[in-house]
């Protein structure tokens, strides 16, 4: 008789894996060796973007504190005409020009009077505050953009944007901006797969597994952080393409052939029926010139009537025969962005354009970039912010951990066995090259700098050739 001990179980042989599984078996090497490239030489300037985003959603913050004495008055129960806190800005600055004015939004703080003067960089303004219960100047700081960055939030803006060195420095924070949402949804792929090798369950998903030890517990945390920051780092990556040179090109091209332009209030009186220009003399709070003008006061007052609120900008007629425009500035939930053109002759009121009229993609335009920029929510916004900026540098030194535990003695490392994209069927292959040029064509950097990372495993694939 035969011993059961020895009597052996038939086991068949492991079956090829087919469908779904058998796609990702095959598309898997090329992932991890992207994901690995991406991770080696993309992440320090992952990096830099991270820490001084992390630094410039503490702008606003160390904005106010250091130019509090400007921002901030005493609060009065009585106020100067604005024309008259105008005028103290222009003895201030008589070399400007009074470009627009922004009053004081709320007891206690003070008017800003932006100047165009001659010499100051591209986008810059020179702001004159002025204290609306007095009329007296509290001081004058360089303004930046329609967001009104005084100089330090300026300087870290523009540290984040280009590092300081002009235009060359927007090539990082591009080259960032193309690749992160590639790593990110690389690393989801590359995460959730493993979960289902591992069998954990979805809660072990968000939450690493205290009990590994390693490297195993450092790509626990990895992935775990990762997922929690996943939808914030889409978010960066697809709203700072925006601000990018050669990116942000193709992407303002692309919303003028589909009509996604945010759209702009006409300034020429021309166009508008029943204007007449005639001569005589300007008001005080306008402009100086040859164009009757009856003042700002009226201006803001007739934009009172039609239910603008504040805080509110009002742009001054740059050339005869424009228009006053008075802009609603709120960039905080709910967003109040309505504009309105007036006659400086006559006070009345010519044209206007609301918000609620913008093109659906114009609106999301807007309200993407504002959160980017912290401003959509306020403290809330630049909280979250700093949050995900705080995730992606954990991520980065993890990464940089992880490969340095399982670094070989030379070359990048081992990120999986080559030739993984032979396996890949045909009907995969084509529409994976297909968006492969086009994102390329459109992420111009993240293109040639895909074709260097073939051109580096192609000469490491040769190198180990030979070696071997």
């Amino acid at each position: 008789m035969t011993s059961t001990a020895d009597v052996h179980p038939v086991v068949d042989p492991p079956r090829p894996p087919r469908g779904r599984s058998a796609t990702w078996a095959a598309l898997r090497p090329l992932v991890v060796r992207l994901h690995f490239y991406a991770g080696i030489l993309i992440a320090p300037f992952l990096l830099v973007a991270a820490a001084t985003g992390l630094l410039y959603a503490a702008s606003f913050q160390i904005e106010n504190v250091v130019y509090r004495h400007e921002l901030t008055a005493p609060v009065s129960q009585v106020t100067v005409p604005l024309s008259e806190q105008v005028a103290a800005a222009r003895r201030a600055l008589p070399e400007g020009k009074v470009a627009a004015v922004r009053p004081a939004a709320e007891p206690g703080l003070t008017t800003r009077v932006l100047f165009d003067v001659p010499g100051l960089p591209e986008s810059t303004r020179m702001a004159v505050f002025v204290d609306p219960g007095t009329g007296q100047v509290r001081g004058a700081l360089e303004s930046y953009g329609g967001s009104g960055a005084l100089p330090v939030r300026a300087w870290i803006s523009d540290l984040h944007r280009r590092l300081h060195l002009g235009e060359p420095g927007r090539i990082y924070s591009e080259l960032a901006a193309s690749w992160l949402w590639v790593v990110a949804l690389g690393g989801l792929a590359l995460w959730l797969t493993r979960r289902r090798r591992d069998g954990r369950r979805l809660r072990g998903l968000f939450t690493p597994d205290r009990a590994a030890t390693g490297s195993r517990r450092t790509l626990s945390w990895h992935g775990s952080v990762g997922l929690w920051a996943l939808l914030g780092l889409l978010f960066l990556s697809v709203t700072g393409l925006t601000w990018s040179k050669y990116a942000g090109d193709n992407i303002a091209g692309l919303r003028t052939a589909f009509g996604w332009e945010t759209p702009t209030i006409d300034t020429d009186l021309g166009a508008h029926a029943g204007h007449s220009g005639h001569a005589g003399h300007a008001a005080s709070g306008g402009q100086a010139g040859d164009t009757p003008d009856v003042g700002i006061d009226q201006i803001t007052r007739a934009a009172a009537s039609w239910r603008l609120s504040g805080p509110l900008e009002v742009v001054l007629p740059g050339e005869p025969g424009d228009a006053y425009v008075v802009k609603e500035i709120r960039k905080t939930v709910p967003t109040r962005l309505d504009q309105l053109a007036f006659d400086p002759a006559t006070g009345r009121f010519v044209g206007e354009l609301r918000f609620a009229d913008y093109p659906l993609a114009a609106k999301l335009t807007e309200w993407g970039i504002d959160a980017h920029m912290g401003l959509l929510f306020g403290l809330a916004n630049q909280i979250v912010l700093a949050a995900i900026a705080a995730g992606l540098i954990t991520l980065i030194v993890l990464g940089y951990r992880m490969w340095w535990r399982r670094r070989p003695t030379r070359g990048f490392g081992r990120p999986h066995p080559r030739g993984g994209v032979r396996g890949l069927h045909w009907g995969l292959l084509v529409p994976l090259a297909l968006l492969t040029a086009v994102a390329g064509y459109y992420l111009p950097l993240m293109g040639i700098s895909l074709a260097v990372f073939l051109v580096i495993d192609v000469l490491l694939g040769l190198r180990a050739r030979r070696a071997g």
